[in-house]
């Protein structure tokens, strides 16, 4: 999907695909979440968007989405790797050790798990199935989905603020991000093995 096409569905449909686009990158079907986040903090300097309901909308999105996920997590998840974990080699043992090694890291993975692409998709099936309490797994997933929407949306009304970026070329900005990701993750794979 390209940029002039989220922008002419954000003309048609108005905040509406923003929620609907984050919601699904969420749970798990492939959307530019950051790229999007940028695209909108762009299109509010361009006085396209308004700055308040845009942050509304997205960071609902991502947190609704974040909820769909772990209440999946919670109710289908467990049954789905007894019945298919074998296949991929996911022994009950294995996925208790698993579990433990979660649940010791899962409110900051919850929380901090937005800004890694993978782990913000697969952290709240995990909560789910660990059985994180919901009201924990509420807040800490609130404040993460805040915390990452405002940072993307405010770094593209700024920078669109200081020089002039074309909107269509907002996805090679997502495509820059992935290519750091795993440069710093090759990076430092090579470092631990010295």
């Amino acid at each position: 999907m390209s940029i002039d096409t989220i922008a002419q569905y954000i003309g048609s449909y108005g905040y509406l695909i923003l929620f609907i686009c984050l919601f699904f990158g969420i749970v798990g079907i492939p959307a530019p979440e950051e790229s999007l986040l940028f695209l909108a903090g762009i299109l509010i300097s361009h006085h396209k968007l308004s700055m308040g309901p845009t942050i509304v909308y997205t960071d609902l999105g991502a947190f609704i989405g974040m909820v769909a996920a772990y209440i999946c997590g919670k109710y289908l998840g467990l049954p789905f790797v007894n019945k298919f974990g074998k296949y991929i080699g996911l022994s009950y043992e294995r996925w208790s050790n698993i579990e433990n090694k979660y649940k010791k890291s899962a409110y900051r993975t919850i929380t901090f798990g937005f800004y890694l692409p993978g782990i913000r998709q697969i952290s709240p099936y995990f909560a789910g199935i660990a059985k994180v309490p919901f009201l924990r797994f509420f807040l800490f997933s609130l404040l993460g989905s805040t915390i990452w929407t405002i940072p993307f949306i405010l770094a593209g009304y700024y920078t669109a603020e200081t020089i002039y970026i074309n909107p269509k070329y907002v996805p090679y900005f997502g495509v820059l991000l992935f290519v750091l990701f795993l440069l710093y993750i090759f990076i430092k794979k090579l470092v631990s093995r010295k």
